[in-house]
């Protein structure tokens, strides 16, 4: 039977970010920055340093307050509706945030009682997702016997606990080894596949990103490309997503309507 939450579902891209601009003082972060991201599946979010990812990951996540503009998360607006569109968000930012001293399962256990979980439910849930990320095993280990790639496993863990919609990872492979960053990716996209879980995955390493994922890029605080990563190397007659990056983020951007 089709629930009219699975009609609004399908009604909705996961994310849609409208309009968005944001200064700090006189510096202009984002300029009129807008996007969606459909249900299921990897995206990418690229820009080199400086260019307000950073920003608009904050904004997103609720981090920084949204003046300028809209951002709806499932159709759920955060101006407007920010409670219900927070709880479709499981989000692993750059630095980690786990309290190294206690274990694995307390880890996941406070996490579920700041989403108001109940014991047994966050038990369960937190059960669940070890399983998942094949952490069972580690979990009444100290978080600080856990490697790089473990722990970032284990935030992705706390990060599903509410059963979100929508996961954003924020350059979650920086610190990692190769075969780590590997794993990392793998893992992610299975979730995509397994789940149908939407990902937004913010990077500056090309090579984690595949032909057929959807990329948006920022430049300068505006959208340059938003297309297929393998559409990107076509439009700009280069052979790799690296190549096609470069001629993108080296061309003058235009900051203001041409006459």
């Amino acid at each position: 039977m089709t629930t009219a939450a699975d009609r609004t579902k399908r009604a909705h891209p996961m994310l849609e970010v409208d309009d968005i601009s944001h200064r700090y003082g006189a510096h202009q972060a984002l300029d009129r920055v807008g996007f969606s991201l459909e249900q299921g599946g990897f995206h990418a979010l690229l820009g080199p340093n400086g260019a307000g990812k950073s920003t608009l990951i904050a904004l997103i996540t609720g981090l920084l307050r949204c003046r300028s503009g809209e951002i709806r998360v499932a159709g759920r607006s955060l101006s407007r509706r920010a409670c219900e569109a927070r709880r479709q968000l499981g989000v692993v930012f750059q630095q980690p945030t786990l309290d190294l001293d206690l274990s694995v399962r307390q880890n996941l256990l406070y996490h579920a009682a700041l989403h108001g979980l109940g014991r047994r439910v966050a038990q369960e849930r937190s059960d669940r997702e070890l399983a998942r990320q094949h952490l069972e095993a580690r979990a009444d280990d100290k978080v600080r016997r856990l490697n790089g790639g473990h722990r970032r496993r284990l935030e992705i863990a706390r990060a599903l606990l509410h059963d979100p919609t929508l996961l954003i990872l924020d350059e979650a492979s920086v610190g990692l080894d190769t075969a780590s960053r590997q794993a990392l990716n793998d893992h992610v996209r299975a979730l995509c596949r397994e789940r149908g879980m939407t990902v937004l995955w913010t990077t500056h390493l090309l090579d984690e990103i595949a032909p057929e994922d959807p990329v948006v890029v920022l430049c300068s605080g505006r959208v340059i490309a938003d297309s297929r990563a393998q559409a990107l190397c076509t439009h700009t007659g280069t052979h790799s997503l690296q190549d096609a990056f470069s001629r993108l983020t080296t061309r003058p951007v235009v900051t203001e309507d041409p006459p």
